[in-house]
């Protein structure tokens, strides 16, 4: 399992390979760079290590909040921990770092905290201040200070730039199985169990209230889906609604999971919600037995998706 570090605790006892990125989503696209990035390593006795940036630069640049991210910054960790790399950095994005020169950047960061032997890079990679270095610096910088730069084509690198858009636009249109297929991994939504209206246990279907707390996570288009969890080292599925809960006057978007043969109480709990597939819109029932009726049918549609999903 990787460490997960601010740059400023890390200590760089051993000389690495390094690639930086953001790297949401860590998709199909993304994991072919860092399975060469971890192979490289292994080859050449390096450690592997990403450095990704937090916030998001146009977070702090521009003021952008209403940039949208497929990860969270915890959920990103976890996915990079399945991959077996060494190191996953997190440097905090300030104004102050954004003035830093490239050459200062190449220094401190990379030379001095990294210990880098290696830099994967993108051939449209720029950076230092006002972002105006590019690969070619780079290399430049790597003959001074004794690293080599290895380039990322611009195929792999569009691979990666319409895999991250695509995976947006298919979560934002409810196409799960897309989004799915591209990231390689079920879409996750991460939070903490709250209480709710107490409606779905009226209605015989208790749920449990998801709140997740950073407003960058992107949210699918609202509906139905298939679900899982795991929870206490126990794989549970259900059934979860985003939306307005139009038919109990809901005034305010919710996300709320209704487990199969599950009885625990688990407020207060941070659990991960992973979506497997869409179930259908979210519709104003004329009435409570409509939408009763309605949640049977999801419900028989969720298992039958289930059975098929572990087949």
């Amino acid at each position: 399992m990787g460490k997960v570090v601010k740059i400023e605790k890390h200590i760089a006892s051993s000389p690495s390979i390094v690639t930086i990125g953001t790297f949401d989503g860590v998709h199909v696209g993304h994991q072919k760079i860092l399975n060469r990035l971890i192979a490289l390593g292994n080859e050449e006795e390096l450690k592997s290590v990403i450095l990704t940036f937090f916030p998001h630069p146009r977070m702090v640049l521009q003021k952008d909040s209403n940039i949208k991210l497929i990860n969270t910054i915890e959920e990103r960790r976890k996915i990079l921990d399945t991959l077996g790399l060494d190191y996953l950095l997190i440097k905090k994005f300030t104004k102050d770092f954004s003035r830093l020169s490239a050459e200062a950047f190449v220094k401190q960061v990379l030379v001095d905290k990294l210990n880098a032997k290696k830099v994967i890079i993108g051939y449209d990679h720029r950076f230092g201040r006002n972002r105006n270095a590019d690969i070619n610096d780079l290399i430049k910088y790597g003959k001074v200070f004794g690293f080599k730069v290895e380039q990322i084509s611009a195929q792999d690198i569009n691979e990666v730039a319409v895999s991250s858009t695509k995976i947006r636009t298919a979560l934002l249109e409810g196409d799960i199985l897309k989004a799915n297929k591209y990231l390689g991994y079920p879409f996750m939504l991460t939070g903490n169990v709250i209480k709710g209206k107490g409606i779905g246990k009226q209605l015989e279907y208790p749920t449990a209230n998801i709140k997740i707390e950073e407003a960058y996570k992107i949210i699918p288009k609202q509906g139905a889906y298939v679900v899982s969890s795991r929870i206490d080292d126990k794989v549970v599925y259900g059934m979860m609604n985003i939306g307005m809960n139009p038919t109990v006057n809901g005034n305010s978007e919710s996300i709320e999971v209704h487990f199969f043969n599950f009885e625990t109480s688990i407020y207060g709990k941070n659990i991960q919600i992973d979506i497997l597939g869409r179930i259908r819109d979210e519709h104003k029932f004329e009435s409570i037995e409509a939408l009763k009726s309605q949640l049977k049918k999801d419900k028989l549609f969720s298992l039958n998706f289930i059975n098929n999903y572990n087949a």
